[in-house]
């Protein structure tokens, strides 16, 4: 029997099978690696599905609605359903990425973010620290995020109060906090009553995992789960828990490409 190709046709023809096989393999494999790490939160309105896909862009899933929290690249959207809602915290490039909004939305898609990045994003809807607005059957709260004492240089600040936005998310009575960039300020250390909070470290830009812990020590939230870490040691992290009665989920918000 003859097992291989006997002319240049069939060859091209084996070598487009093998070529769209092999794209075709690597989408799902990137899609599977993102739905394992996907949280699943029990509310009195339904359950809410939360999925990391890479450093601070995050899935959020609940009652057919679609919303992505800072989609930017290099996140890899392949698969993954187009956005009903789309929060934007900050203008860095790893927070307003207006090419991997566009990959996301579809018409009717709504945006909202600080007043920074509606200068770029033109079709946001603006809210800024203190201002809470309603979408679907969520409710959004716009919390400060900033800069205590890091900088690029002296008198200046990474991250200035005001400019940008964490986020409390609130869903069938469960509530959901977002940091953003930020260092342990006040305001994150008052928050009241958080079911689930994504909270950021990295140096030079945010804070220690040391002083992200005491932070979370103070508003106490049940649950929480570092994000925007890069290569920050979230087991510092997690130890300076230890015994405090909040429980600390470690996710893979890098994954490497198969």
């Amino acid at each position: 029997m003859e097992l291989l190709p006997t002319n240049a046709k069939s060859c091209s023809r084996l070598r487009l099978f093998v070529t769209l096989a092999v794209l075709g393999a690597s989408a799902l494999s990137t899609v599977a690696q993102t739905a394992h790490q996907t949280q699943t939160f029990e509310t009195s309105a339904g359950p809410v599905k939360i999925t990391p896909i890479f450093h601070a862009s995050t899935l959020i899933e609940a009652g057919g609605k679609v919303i992505y929290v800072d989609p930017a690249k290099p996140s890899d959207f392949t698969g993954l359903p187009p956005a009903d809602l789309i929060l934007i915290s900050d203008i860095h490039g790893d927070h307003m990425d207006p090419a991997a909004v566009a990959a996301v939305s579809k018409g009717g898609t709504e945006i909202i973010a600080p007043t920074a990045v509606a200068q770029t994003v033109t079709t946001a809807k603006k809210l800024a620290n203190g201002e809470k607005t309603t979408w679907d059957k969520w409710s959004i709260e716009a919390v400060p995020m900033y800069n205590l004492v890091r900088g690029p240089e002296a008198g200046k600040l990474y991250h200035d109060k005001g400019r940008g936005n964490g986020y409390v998310l609130t869903y069938g009575g469960k509530r959901f906090y977002f940091s953003g960039d930020t260092e342990n300020i006040p305001e994150m250390r008052a928050l009241k009553n958080i079911d689930v909070a994504f909270v950021c470290m990295n140096l030079p830009y945010t804070m220690t995992p040391e002083e992200a812990a005491d932070g979370v020590l103070a508003f106490h939230p049940k649950l929480v789960i570092p994000y925007h870490y890069r290569q920050s040691d979230v087991g510092a992290f997690q130890k300076k828990l230890e015994g405090s009665g909040i429980e600390v989920r470690l996710l893979d918000w890098y994954p490497k490409k198969s």
